[in-house]
């Protein structure tokens, strides 16, 4: 792509936006890339860690990314699919011992990956329990964690049971026995060459994390083991978290967007193949809505909410509704989010890659329509 591919004024206009909402309190700052063919257009660090402005945001600056994290765990089960460990037909009561009875044995992979697994919306599965433990927290989803429902009525955005029941079955059928870190190292982070990502706050990222502000903004809070505050669990080094706890850089995750946009391989480090991805980024909730958002939705007066979700990835559709990915995105846009702050998506139409980092967590509804006017700046400034 030439430098023309992308109007310089609209993102001159676009970081003027993002200063603009930083100044009248909205969050404290982003770090963001945009690119188009590969190509960056646009690589700014906007803003500070906190609301006094005393902390200013570097382009290396360390985010824990919230629900992004869920992707990390998504690619590593369609990785296990191509390799045989299981399918997307394989009930996950076969693959986590002692997950059965009360019509567990109905779900599947494929009802897991995209959220219709029938399990009610839970943000925690035992009041103020600690979560960085991985092996409390698939004990404590062995024990209380039914579902409300055959899976494949509707689409319930599941905030963290699904992927613990994921990643203990990457554990339960890895070759090698692994840890989930061990396995998001080995078959992600090294290949793509993402140095400054890992599962939990790694010592040598301390200096450079920015600690989570949720400002009221969040329904429940993260409790680690060294009681470190009530969002403590995003500062243990150690936490095993596979549905909301790795921290990492724009520069990294810009890395791993592209991957997808170049159909599941980077530098000659293949994840998935084209074959995967594709399935991965069909819409297999039809115009069903979103159960969460859909009453998150309700406080605003806004319509019902189509999921438009694949296996993981979260997608565009044709809808004209509010949507982070913006009005103006392509249909087959896809990518992912964490909670009021965190977004990466890849327009594959118009070969635009957009990973946004943000500090200060914004309510669900705010953030929706902050990153929609941000997302469909950047595509109106594709030529």
């Amino acid at each position: 792509m030439s430098e023309a591919s992308m109007n310089e004024q609209r993102l001159q206009h676009l970081e003027a936006v993002i200063r603009a909402d930083i100044a009248a309190g909205l969050y404290h700052g982003a770090v963001m890339k945009v690119a188009r063919g590969g190509e960056l257009a646009f690589d700014k660090a906007i803003g500070a860690e906190d609301a006094a402005q005393t902390k200013p945001l570097k382009a290396d600056s360390v985010f824990s990314i919230f629900s992004i994290t869920k992707a990390f765990t998504n690619l590593l089960v369609m990785r296990a699919i191509e390799l045989g460990q299981f399918s997307l037909t394989t009930r996950i009561s076969d693959l986590v011992p002692g997950f059965t009875g009360k019509g567990r044995e109905a779900i599947t992979v494929f009802h897991l990956l995209s959220h219709q697994s029938g399990f009610p919306i839970t943000f925690e599965v035992k009041p103020g329990m600690y979560i960085d433990h991985f092996d409390e927290m698939i004990a404590a989803v062995r024990e209380v964690m039914y579902p409300a429902e055959p899976p494949g009525v509707r689409v319930a955005y599941s905030p963290l049971v699904n992927h613990v029941l994921m990643a203990e079955a990457l554990r339960q059928t890895d070759p090698k026995k692994r840890s989930y870190r061990a396995i998001v190292q080995d078959e992600l982070l090294t290949p793509l060459k993402m140095k400054d990502t890992s599962v939990g706050l790694r010592a040598d990222l301390k200096k450079r994390h920015v600690v989570p502000d949720f400002r009221g903004n969040y329904p429940i809070g993260h409790r680690g083991h060294s009681n470190l505050g009530p969002n403590g669990a995003f500062e243990e080094e150690h936490a095993e978290m596979p549905w909301v706890g790795i921290a990492s850089t724009v520069p990294d995750m810009f890395r791993l967007a592209e991957m997808l946009r170049q159909d599941g391989t980077l530098d000659g480090a293949r994840i998935l193949s084209p074959a995967m991805l594709a399935q991965a980024r069909r819409n297999w909730t039809g115009e069903k809505p979103n159960e969460l958002y859909t009453q998150r939705a309700k406080e605003r007066g806004w319509g019902a909410v189509p999921a438009y979700i694949g296996l993981g990835f979260s997608l565009r559709g044709p809808a004209l509704c509010h949507h982070m990915f913006g009005t103006l995105a392509s249909e087959g846009t896809f990518g992912n989010y964490g909670a009021g702050s965190t977004l990466c998506w890849i327009d594959p139409e118009r070969d635009l890659t957009f990973v946004c980092l943000t500090a200060g967590v914004m309510e669900s509804n705010a953030n929706i329509e902050r990153f929609q006017k941000l997302s469909d700046i950047v595509i109106s400034a594709a030529n």
